[in-house]
């Protein structure tokens, strides 16, 4: 008898911001390692979601959301969009259920239809529309632009996420697991648990705050009994945005770090000992040094 062929591929999700790539691929794994916000630019580097099926293994690759940079940090973040969508077997534009295509989207667009990628036009996040309006925005995607195909999906819902899957196995080429199998992201454990505690700066703080947050975990040790100790530092800009931070006698402080905590726990499967301090580093948005030292580099 022979042995089942194998299939695994790498396939691109690519967006403006807010469209629901995270979304889309905490949906495919099943559960969840990139942050979700409703907040823009919240997936700073690119995460490998990692999918088995069967014989065939998909590994999604989360993006920023293309934008305008202002900032060195958002100048690593279009770089990290640009260099996602070479060299894959295929790209899922994700859009929401718009019928006008805007700049974020014409200069993906341009890219992979420069490289020949197999591009699915996936509209997102159509319980929000009637389905008439579906029509509108596949006519207005297909002027002047030709996709392997269209999905449209829910990701929020989960509606189409399957039929989805179905429709990129074919994109897949003949080959072995590109991860062994049972993994569910190229990110390390203490990578995700920053992230998760980004995550809730995003979800607690307003206005500009949040985004001039970063984490950095100093301590991430299992001890015997299994419990993970983790000591964080959280950056921001400004000493007034510490205080916000930091909260009336500690209390927005203690918020974020509890649901953090909860998240890990989730994510670890194990009690998690954590405790964070928030300290000032002015504009380290533009210091690319510092942006390297707390996880944002090229390789």
């Amino acid at each position: 008898m022979t042995e089942p062929k194998t299939k695994a591929g790498i396939i691109a999700i690519v967006g403006r911001p807010n469209v629901g790539k995270s979304t889309l691929t905490n949906a495919l794994v099943g559960e969840k390692i990139a942050i979700v916000s409703n907040k823009p630019q919240t997936t700073r580097n690119r995460i490998a979601a990692i999918v088995d099926r069967g014989e065939s293994q998909f590994v999604f690759l989360d993006t920023p959301g293309l934008h305008r940079a202002r900032t060195k940090l958002g100048d690593y973040m279009v770089g990290v969009v640009r260099e996602s969508v070479a060299d894959v077997d295929a790209a899922l534009l994700l859009v929401e259920p718009i019928a006008h295509i805007g700049e974020p989207e014409e200069q993906l667009l341009k890219r992979l239809e420069a490289s020949h990628t197999p591009t699915v036009l996936v509209i997102n996040k159509i319980d929000t529309v009637e389905k008439e309006k579906l029509l509108e925005v596949i006519a207005a995607y297909a002027q002047g632009h030709t996709f392997a195909a269209v999905m449209p999906i829910s990701a929020k819902e989960g509606d189409g996420v399957s039929e989805l899957l179905d429709l990129l196995e074919e994109y897949l080429p003949q080959g072995p697991r590109l991860f062994p199998e049972g993994s569910v992201t190229d990110q390390p454990e203490r990578q995700v648990c920053a992230e998760i505690l980004r995550e809730k700066l995003l979800l607690c703080l307003d206005k500009e705050v949040p985004h001039g947050t970063a984490v950095e975990l100093t301590r991430f040790l299992e001890r015997d009994d299994e419990v993970i100790e983790c000591d964080a530092t959280i950056y921001c800009e400004k000493e007034s945005h510490k205080g916000i931070i930091i909260g009336k006698k500690g209390a927005t402080l203690k918020k974020i770090s509890t649901l953090a905590r909860e998240d890990m726990e989730r994510f670890m499967g194990t009690k998690i000992f954590l405790q964070t301090w928030v300290k000032v580093k002015e504009n380290w948005r533009d210091n690319v040094n510092f942006i390297h030292s707390v996880g944002y580099r090229e390789d």
